[in-house]
């Protein structure tokens, strides 16, 4: 059994890892190859583990990327893994066939939010439904919003300007990882970058990140603008990019996970924490300072989305953890 960080070159192995296994179709497996993660693999088994450490809890991306035939074995041997080393297990974004086996195994599995998907086969912004969306698309273009797709690396020095204006807007926030997508490195041939300008200067930009599996296409990454711009400049790069893709023939535009929303007695499984399923419902309803899920979800839910896709977080143990819980937070640098 081997457990290494994706800096000692894996980017290989999980890619191909995602790119084959998608049974559990996993909209934001790509973020599996953000740098600081770490890898578990098992010789002689077809597949990977993604997770990071923080303090004495393992919080696992996903579930295992792995042959059907494999998968219970890698699953098994992670768990014997985080035990030898003296910590707990935690996995989140788990999709609905991960939830099953981890809630087989006795594990304490709740939804803790959902993904959001648009099918871009049929889509058209036309239609009384989407008036508002259009008229804050032809404010930015009005106030002279170019759309471009660009070159992460030539385009460095404005995706900065970008950036810390837009922490600077938050009082200062820390840059979020694990669970949210990067621009640069090694996997950065596989994303692609629309940028905005006004005046030559940079505004915004969308960063879309692929996405495998029956539902293929490409996701609504990471994404900033300068607080103090025009409104609708979010708006306008995306339905500039659906345009290419749909141009394209991709059949997926997903927006990701959000936590705290499309909550629903009935993505439940057996044996979930109460306790816990009142607590997703209280963030959602008074949670903004932890993570603003509402403002997220009314940002996606602007352009219809299709597919509504639960998610699940997992406890390795006969409870639901608020320090495992809070844990997922530290390994994206929340807090």
């Amino acid at each position: 059994m081997t457990a290494i960080t994706t800096e000692t070159g894996t980017d290989s192995l999980i890619l191909d890892a995602i790119r084959a296994h998608t049974t559990s179709e996993n909209p934001s497996s790509f973020l599996a190859l953000n740098s600081g993660n770490s890898v578990f693999t098992v010789p002689g088994v077809d597949g990977v583990v993604v997770y990071r450490r923080t303090g004495r809890w393992a919080v696992q991306f996903g579930g295992p990327f792995a042959a059907e035939g494999d998968y219970d074995t890698l699953l098994d041997a992670f768990r014997t893994y985080v035990r030898d080393e003296g910590l707990s297990l935690v996995g989140v974004q788990l999709q609905r066939a991960d939830a099953e086996r981890y809630a087989a195994r006795g594990c304490v599995v709740n939804q803790i939010g959902a993904s959001w998907a648009v099918s871009l086969a049929d889509f058209t912004l036309r239609g009384t439904k989407f008036m508002q969306l259009r008229n804050k698309i032809s404010r930015a273009l009005r106030n002279g919003l170019q759309i471009q797709e660009v070159d992460a690396a030539e385009v460095a020095d404005h995706i900065a300007v970008i950036d810390k204006a837009w922490l600077g807007s938050k009082g200062g926030a820390q840059q979020l990882e694990f669970l949210v997508g990067q621009i640069g490195g090694p996997a950065q041939a596989q994303r692609r970058l629309f940028s905005g300008t006004i005046d030559g200067e940079p505004v915004a930009y969308i960063s879309y990140s692929p996405v495998y599996g029956s539902r293929a296409g490409w996701m609504h990454d990471l994404s900033r603008r300068i607080p103090e711009g025009s409104p609708g400049l979010m708006e306008a790069i995306n339905a500039h990019a659906i345009e290419i893709f749909r141009a394209e023939g991709v059949e997926w535009l997903h927006f990701g996970f959000t936590p705290f929303t499309g909550l629903d007695a009935g993505h439940e499984l057996e044996g979930h924490s109460p306790a816990f399923q009142w607590l997703m419902h209280a963030l959602w309803a008074e949670g903004a300072a932890l993570y603003p899920a509402q403002t997220q979800l009314s940002y996606k839910q602007k352009w219809a989305p299709d597919l509504l896709i639960p998610e699940y977080v997992a406890f390795d143990g006969p409870q639901a953890s608020l320090p495992g819980f809070a844990h997922i937070f530290r390994a994206c640098k929340a807090f």
